[in-house]
C-alpha cells in the first residue's frame, strides 16, 4: 500500500494578516485533507474556518502535538493514517512548521518512515524580517532564545556580535514577548554603537514595526515591544 503525503501548512502570524497568507494551492489542499497533526487545536480550528474549508470540522481527525500532549504521547501514533495512505496535514501554532517549531520531530519522523514531506508557501517571521532589515541574507544564523539569566545573555550577545564582525553573517533572535523590552535594554548595554541592530515586531500585523537602526541611534529611541511577538537581528 502506498503511503500518504505528510503537508506542511503554513499558518497566518496575525489574525489581522490571516488573507495575505492564503494561496489557491493552500485553500485546495485543506479541502483534500480531513486528518490534521497540530501544536494547537483551537488556532488550527480557526485558521481552516479562515481559510476556507468546506468539510465539516466534526468530521476531521485532529492529532495533538501541543507541549503537554508530546510529554504524554507517542510521535508513533500520528502516522498511521499516514502508513495507510492517507494524506495528512501538520500545522503550527503560527508561521511555518517545523522552523522554530517542535514540528520539526514530525517531520523528521516522517523522513525515516519513507514518508513524502511536501511544504506549502506561507509566512515565516524569521524570514520576514531578514527580507526587510537590509542586512546580508546571504549570510544568516538563527539562535532561537538567548539565556535567561543576565550575565549569560549578556556574554552571548557580545559573542553574537563577534560572530557576525568576523563572519560578516546577520544574527537572528528572539524572547518571550514579556522580555522583549529587557533584552533590548541588554543588546543595546552590550553592543558596540556602530553595530546595526533591526527590531521587527508583529510581522505582516496592521501595526507592524521594523526598524534597522545602529546601537548608537537606538539609545536615542523609546520603543515598547512587551507582549508583542518580535524578531531581533544584529549586524556588524
Amino acid at each position: 500500500m502506498a503511503k500518504g503525503i505528510l503537508y506542511l501548512i503554513p499558518v497566518p502570524l496575525s489574525d489581522d494578516a490571516a488573507f495575505q497568507s492564503f494561496t489557491p494551492y493552500l485553500v485546495e489542499t485543506i479541502n483534500a485533507l480531513d486528518e490534521y497533526i497540530v501544536e494547537n487545536e483551537k488556532t488550527a480550528r480557526k485558521f481552516l474556518k479562515l481559510a476556507g474549508l468546506k468539510i465539516p470540522q466534526s468530521e476531521l481527525t485532529i492529532h495533538d502535538y501541543g507541549k503537554h500532549a508530546r510529554d504524554k504521547g507517542n510521535i508513533n501514533d500520528f502516522f498511521e493514517g499516514l502508513k495507510q495512505g492517507k494524506n495528512v496535514g501538520l500545522m503550527s501554532e503560527a508561521g511555518c512548521p517545523g522552523v522554530a517549531d517542535p514540528g520539526a520531530s514530525v517531520v523528521a519522523r516522517a523522513h525515516q518512515l519513507g514518508i513524502k514531506v511536501v511544504p506549502l508557501v506561507g509566512p515565516s517571521s524569521i524570514l520576514l524580517a531578514l527580507m526587510a532589515s537590509g542586512f546580508s541574507g546571504q549570510k544568516f544564523a538563527f539562535h532561537g532564545y538567548l539565556p535567561i539569566d543576565k550575565n549569560e545573555r549578556a556574554k552571548k550577545i557580545k559573542d553574537l556580535e563577534l560572530q557576525s564582525m568576523r563572519e560578516k553573517q546577520t544574527q537572528i533572535f528572539i524572547e518571550t514577548p514579556f522580555r522583549n523590552n529587557h533584552l533590548l535594554e541588554d543588546i543595546v548595554k552590550n553592543c558596540k554603537s556602530n553595530t546595526q541592530l533591526c527590531v521587527a515586531c508583529n510581522v505582516t500585523s496592521t501595526d507592524e514595526s521594523i526598524k534597522s537602526l545602529t546601537i548608537a541611534e537606538w539609545k536615542k529611541q523609546k520603543e515598547d515591544y512587551h507582549k508583542k511577538p518580535t524578531i531581533f537581528l544584529l549586524y556588524v
